[in-house]
């Protein structure tokens, strides 16, 4: 209970990724991590491994029982309405006003930092992170104060959560902390949250950003927009698209500082392709390194660390019984360690995605977006906003970190975050503009 993240990895690596029964009280799901078995949960038999259970209890409060994150009906109407929204096309058309909202963001950082003074990486990243999102959720209708409000209540939520996520068979009766905090924040996202949506109604424009589009689409196919729906829709695309990426930008700079080697071919490649310019959206197809030590990254800090299910049917899962109505855990944390698939599986190389030995590696070894119909939608932007995220910075800075240490990970709700704070020192590049 106390370091459940790393627990859980140790049994599951124990187990050589077969299936583990966890004894927790009168709770006792079943870890699931080996690739086989994640396909057949995921993929193959998913329609017997729901998205419901004690573990969705408590973030069904924040993300609503008819979302992308649900099931039945609610779910496939969400997820053929959102899906559009999220093809690398689409992602490409909002490419370039995120681009520019993250330059402005990134630049204003060097006024915080002179005479020395380190940042806060997790209140940065997140806030940089957060305007480029509200950009391409909500255009020009929410204020920079207002966008700034809205990313510290749902860390509020991620972080007060994690008591009912390790806690699951608690009843709500039962006052855990971080329930009132949660049912707090939870509020002022919706009193921010749906002003907005009618403000968008009331225009009623063809706008490219989000909520627009949501709008327009839940007209066309239900002659209707249901305010609750839409919410629900941009609450699960905000913590998709904010939260975690955020987090992967959190435990980049720490890995860069343990791994010089990493960090100076990532800078050259940044110099070559950005040098002192503007990032645009077009540079990042031309740096294949920068990919590679984001998968390396999503590998080794998935942004999920454990991906709940609950059973439909009996079934066997690697020739274990499960009956219905189980709690099956996938650890994709578990899954991105295990040795038969990784070879020095805690060693952070993005040269496992430079060279050939990904088309001999099991399809489903890697899942930091999960797989199957339920497969995450943004991870098209994830890789853009981080893309543009880091190569504004390292164009700029150069980032040190002030207090290098071993990060922990913890639970942050369903989101692997550090337990320690972060700083870093940014020192302006000295470029030659003539040159």
């Amino acid at each position: 209970m106390s370091d459940p993240v790393t627990e859980l990895a140790r049994m599951g690596t124990d187990a050589s990724g077969q299936i583990v029964r966890l004894h927790l009280g009168p709770f006792r799901p079943y870890l699931v991590s080996h690739p086989d078995h994640v396909q057949q949960v995921l993929k193959t038999d998913w329609t017997n491994f729901v998205r419901e259970g004690v573990f969705w209890r408590p973030l069904q409060r924040l993300i609503g029982h008819e979302s992308i994150l649900g099931e039945g009906e609610g779910w496939a109407s969400a997820r053929k309405i959102l899906q559009p929204l999220f093809t690398a096309r689409y992602v490409a058309s909002l490419a370039e006003d995120m681009a520019d909202i993250i330059a402005e963001r990134v630049a204003g950082l060097g006024d915080l930092t002179r005479g020395d003074s380190p940042i806060d990486v997790e209140h940065h990243m997140t806030s940089i992170v957060n305007q480029a999102v509200i950009k391409v959720l909500f255009g020009g209708r929410i204020s920079p104060e207002t966008a700034e409000s809205l990313a510290p209540e749902f860390a509020t939520c991620a972080t007060s959560i994690g008591f009912r996520m390790l806690l699951p068979f608690a009843s709500y009766s039962i006052r855990l902390p971080g329930d009132r905090a949660f049912l707090r924040a939870a509020k002022k996202i919706d009193e921010i949250v749906y002003p907005l949506i009618e403000r968008a109604k009331r225009e009623n424009n063809d706008g490219k950003e989000v909520v627009s589009a949501l709008l327009t689409a839940r007209l066309e196919k239900e002659g209707r927009a249901d305010l609750r729906q839409v919410r629900d829709d941009l609450v699960n695309i905000y913590g998709a698209a904010s939260e975690t990426t955020a987090m992967s930008l959190i435990w980049l700079w720490q890995v860069l500082h343990d791994h010089p080697d990493v960090n100076a071919r990532l800078q050259e490649e940044i110099d070559r392709v950005v040098g002192g310019g503007p990032v645009r959206p077009s540079h990042v197809a031309e740096m294949p390194y920068l990919r590679a030590v984001l998968q390396e990254l999503l590998r080794v800090y998935p942004n999920a660390w454990v991906v709940p299910r609950q059973t439909v049917a009996d079934t066997v899962i690697g020739g274990v019984p499960v009956k219905a109505g189980s709690q099956v855990l996938i650890s994709p944390y578990t899954t991105h360690r295990l040795e038969e698939f990784w070879p020095r599986p805690l060693e952070f190389d993005p040269g496992r995605w430079t060279d050939d030995t990904g088309e001999r590696r099991h399809r489903y070894a890697f899942i930091p977006f999960g797989l199957g119909p339920h497969v995450c939608l943004g991870q098209h932007l994830f890789y853009i906003e981080a893309s543009l995220v880091i190569a504004n910075l390292m164009s700029r800075y150069r980032p040190v970190v002030a207090n290098p240490q071993k990060l922990r990970p913890v639970p942050g709700g369903a989101t692997l975050r550090p337990k320690q704070k972060l700083f870093l020192h940014l020192q302006p590049i000295e470029r030659n503009r003539a040159a």
